[in-house]
Formats: C-alpha cells, sequence, structure tokens
C-alpha cells in the first residue's frame, strides 16, 4: 500500500545513453508527509510500474554537490546551457544514469518543503503505528 500522496510532480528525466542520443523518460515524484523523509521516483511504461525509493535530503545535496552510498548516487552538472541533477540508479539487473532539470527538482522539493519543512521530519512520523506493524 502506498502512503497518501501530498505533492506529486510530473518530470521530464532523460535516459544518457553512451555514444547515443538520450533517451526521453517521464517519472513521476512522489511525497507525503506520512513518509516525510523519502520521495518516490515512479517510472511508468508498457503497462508496468518501477518504484525507486530515495532520501529527500539526497535530492537536495545532490543539487549542490556529489552525493550517495550504494545504490542512488547524486549530483549536478551543465548540459546545453542548463542546470541538471544527474542521477545514477544500481541494481541487479544494471545501471541508469538518468538526467533532470535542476529547476524542476528544485520546485518539487520547494513544494515538500511547505507540507514538512526541512529539518522537521521527525516531528510528522507516527512512531507508535510502525512500531506496532513491525512487531505484527
Amino acid at each position: 500500500m502506498h502512503p497518501h500522496v501530498d505533492v506529486e510532480a510530473s518530470v521530464h528525466l532523460r535516459l544518457v545513453v553512451a555514444d547515443a542520443d538520450a533517451v526521453p523518460l517521464p517519472v513521476s515524484l512522489r511525497y507525503s508527509a506520512a513518509d516525510p523523509y523519502a520521495v518516490r521516483a515512479v517510472f511508468s511504461g508498457d503497462g508496468m510500474e518501477v518504484e525507486w525509493v530515495f532520501a529527500r535530503d539526497l535530492l537536495r545535496t545532490g543539487l549542490l554537490s556529489p552525493v550517495g552510498d550504494g545504490d542512488v548516487h547524486v549530483w549536478p552538472s551543465w548540459g546545453t546551457g542548463r542546470e541538471l541533477l544527474m542521477i545514477s540508479l544500481t541494481s541487479p539487473d544494471g545501471q541508469a544514469v538518468l538526467e533532470a532539470g535542476a529547476d524542476d527538482v528544485r520546485a518539487f522539493l520547494d513544494r515538500t518543503a511547505a507540507v514538512v519543512p526541512d529539518g522537521e521530519e521527525s516531528a510528522h512520523l507516527d512512531l507508535d503505528s510502525t512500531l506496532a506493524r513491525l512487531l505484527a
């Protein structure tokens, strides 16, 4: 079950392909105060959805400097005269490098901060419910 979505934005990413033009890849970024530390990136196509979940802070920090550990790495870049956010996703099936317009991601993050201000995420956690689910 997905938590209630408080902020959603369609962002046009481009899949960076070696020796070829980048391939457009629509994605829906979703944020919920019920899971205040997380951003969900939902990729849709061919009748299926693939969801990646990562820290909201990862995107915010990645707009300014390289960050990431494990399966997700994010860093700022410039391309064709505009500021980009690069996202590398790694899974057992392979790796994908994506580019997004930094302004689009920044606007999404600003909307999430209006729901749960940066640094105030812990005030929105329902630890009793989470613990009860884990122990059930």
